[in-house]
């Protein structure tokens, strides 16, 4: 049947609901990168990191004031709304991998989160729009030094991509 090869999860509709099946390694990773998500947004929250300034742009761009009153309105309750979708996908995905199972809202609320953390990734890769080609930096970077850090890090941010455009698939479906 399989080659013994890596296996890529894909969300696929069935029924109502978006269903798909990580295995133990695919939640380890989405687990941890949740999880550092978390800890930039409660503990590590410093509006002077460029991945906050990423995750809460300014609202008016051309008016730092009436975006800094703004922020003082919302900023909390955004940061909450961040908060509670990265829970909700990790409450979700189980531990040891399992299948997933996700109604509308669960899927919007995954999105979000992993939005969140791609754009976190992404940022941190110095990957700050779509075109970026992340297939040709991972080949770069495995001919450098396939053991680097980076060659994991631009994995998971390919992963997390694919993860990602197969839930709006599913959810288009």
């Amino acid at each position: 049947m399989g080659d013994g090869g890596p296996v890529v999860t894909m969300f696929v509709r069935a029924g109502k609901a978006c269903v798909a099946r990580f295995g133990p390694a695919e939640a380890a990773v989405l687990n941890e990168v949740m999880l550092e998500v978390i800890t930039l947004l409660s503990e590590g929250f410093d509006r002077a990191d460029p991945v906050i300034d990423r995750l809460f742009p300014d609202v008016y761009r051309d008016d730092p004031g009436a975006s800094a009153d703004l922020r003082r309105y919302t900023e909390d309750d955004l940061r909450s709304a961040k908060l509670e979708q990265a829970a909700m996908l990790l409450d979700a995905l189980p531990v040891e991998g399992g299948e997933v199972a996700l109604d509308e809202e669960q899927a919007e609320a995954w999105l979000r989160a992993l939005t969140d953390v791609r754009l976190t990734l992404g940022l941190r890769l110095g990957i700050t729009d779509d075109d970026v080609d992340v297939e040709a930096e991972l080949d770069d970077a495995i001919l450098r030094d396939p053991t680097s850090p980076r060659v994991g890090q631009l994995s998971v941010y390919q992963y997390l991509t694919y993860l990602q455009e197969s839930l709006v698939g599913a959810l288009m479906a």
